[in-house]
């Protein structure tokens, strides 16, 4: 019963033990199978984004390709045609792509190895002529053969992103951006360019990309260098100002449109040009100096004035050696000496920088030059020289008759007065001031201070209508009393501009005298002259 029992509990445990076994058996293989399953499926996916870029051409034609080639093929922007944005892809990464793939002999084949592009991976392309004008071409990248390249997904997410962001910059931007090689020949352009050559030749574009724009080639050391093209589009002149940047062999070139500066430096330039034109005629000298006091401009008339060389003029001399240099030539007025001539220079300098400033230099040679000074914007001032010796001349010539109509005036001895047509007095002479005392300013004060000093009667009356031209237009004579007592005989004289002057003549009768013509010694006829009747 003993070794019945036993065997009972070890065949129990054995069976036991078994199970366990067999469940942990079962666990690992469906599990290395559910792995092995969802391992192939992901190989599968991983295969289809790792396979190689491979095109099928035909006359020219795509007729079918891998969906890696299509997806590079719709990334490339124009020209038209699989093919040609193919060539536009390959020909910056290849020496003589198109010259090449197009010359493959049939059942031919040829291999190119790329130049180093962006990044470290050297591509190659190898075409096959596989028969009836179709032509098989295959993109790999040996450095990265074998090896599977698992991207983050929002990696990829954010540089897809940025990609499209900067490719819709470079095609939206209105500046021609492309890049060419060492033998000039254009390898890429942005949408702007393409255009730009759409509008000019107006027909389908092939490749190589033609060149817009002739900038002259820069010199060694000269990058980012600034130079200016013309693009003539079918009779439209465009301008352009050209930076470029190299980039290892090639140069990345950038177009910037310029027809506003062009035109605005047109404009300047036919505005200096009309006033240069406009000061060589100027009789007056003028010398313009800059915020550092240098000379920037001057006209011939300041050489005839002056006496100064072109060659010293051409040089840009400062003002303080122009003003030496006229000393030299005794153009400036004669100092007394150096210091008070230089401190008078800096005088004339702040002045004219300061506002305007004229002086009057009177030459040791007899000539009379004024000398104006006027500030310019931006700290600039200009200096105007001008011959005023004949001006002088007459002026000082002026002077000289009116001394001697002064001195003509004051030998008769008849008292004189001239008023304006609005009553203003004009001039007297002394005979007048002696017998009046008084200069008056104009007619009124004049007939209060008569009427203060003397005794009225017709004949002032008739003078106060006279010159106020109330009554007696007819009457331009008369007789008063004077202001000491003694017959004063008056007449009016009508002169050019409204000028009237009045004549004042003393008589030895005395007013008294005249008070009653029939008893006075005067006759009749002078005393309707004085108004006594």
């Amino acid at each position: 019963m003993f070794s019945e029992g036993i065997v009972v509990v070890a065949t129990a445990i054995l069976g036991g033990t078994v199970s366990v076994v067999l469940a942990i058996a079962c666990i690992r293989l469906w599990d290395r199978t559910r792995n092995s399953y969802f391992a192939t499926k992901r190989a599968g996916r991983l295969e289809a984004r790792l396979q190689p870029m491979v095109f099928l051409f035909q006359e020219g034609r795509l007729i079918d390709a891998t969906e890696p080639a299509r997806d590079l093929l719709s990334r490339i922007p124009a020209p038209s045609g699989e093919w040609q944005r193919l060539m536009q892809w390959l020909a910056p990464r290849f020496d003589n792509a198109q010259e090449r793939l197009a010359d493959i002999p049939p059942h031919g084949r040829d291999e190119l190895v790329g130049n180093d592009g962006s990044g470290t991976a050297t591509l190659r392309v190898v075409a096959e002529h596989i028969g009836g004008d179709t032509i098989r071409i295959t993109l790999t990248d040996p450095s990265a053969q074998g090896a599977g390249i698992v991207v983050d997904a929002l990696c990829q997410q954010a540089m897809e992103e940025e990609l499209d962001l900067l490719r819709g910059a470079l095609d939206q931007t209105p500046t021609l951006i492309w890049r060419q090689d060492g033998e000039g020949r254009v390898t890429w352009a942005n949408s702007t360019y393409l255009r730009r050559v759409e509008e000019r030749d107006g027909a389908m574009i092939g490749w190589p990309l033609p060149r817009l724009l002739e900038a002259s080639r820069q010199a060694p050391g000269t990058d980012n260098q600034t130079r200016r093209a013309q693009l003539d589009t079918n009779g439209v002149i465009s301008w352009f100002e050209c930076y470029s940047h190299k980039i290892g062999d090639e140069t990345m070139m950038f177009a910037l449109p310029a027809d506003a500066a062009v035109r605005a430096e047109r404009s300047l330039r036919e505005f200096v040009q009309t006033l240069t034109k406009t000061f060589a005629d100027l009789p007056t000298g003028l010398a313009i100096f800059d915020r550092e006091r240098n000379l920037q401009l001057f006209n011939p008339a300041l050489l005839d004035l002056t006496g100064l060389p072109t060659g010293f003029l051409t040089a840009r001399p400062t003002l303080f050696d122009l003003l030496d240099k006229l000393r030299e030539l005794r153009m400036v007025p004669e100092p007394k000496d150096f210091r008070s001539w230089r401190q008078q220079m800096n005088q004339l300098e702040s002045a004219a920088a300061t506002g305007r400033h004229v002086e009057t230099w009177s030459l040791p040679g007899g000539q009379t030059y004024r000398v104006t000074g006027r500030p310019h914007p931006d700290g600039a001032v200009a200096f105007l020289f001008e011959d005023i010796t004949s001006e002088m001349s007459k002026t000082r010539q002026f002077r000289a008759e009116l001394l001697m109509a002064a001195h003509v005036l004051d030998g008769i001895e008849d008292a004189l007065i001239v008023f304006g047509p609005g009553g203003d007095m004009l001039t007297m002479n002394q005979s007048y001031r002696e017998l009046w005392q008084d200069q008056p300013e104009d007619l009124a004060a004049a007939l209060a201070q008569w009427q203060q000093r003397i005794e009225t009667g017709p004949g002032f009356d008739a003078l106060v209508s006279r010159l106020s031209g109330q009554d007696g237009q007819n009457r331009s004579s008369g007789a008063i009393s004077g202001p000491d007592g003694k017959l004063l005989r008056w007449s009016v004289s009508t002169l050019a501009g409204g000028r009237r002057m009045l004549r004042f003549r003393s008589s030895e009768a005395s007013w008294d005298q005249i008070t009653d013509p029939a008893e006075s010694q005067i006759d009749v006829k002078t005393a309707r002259a004085i108004g006594a009747d």
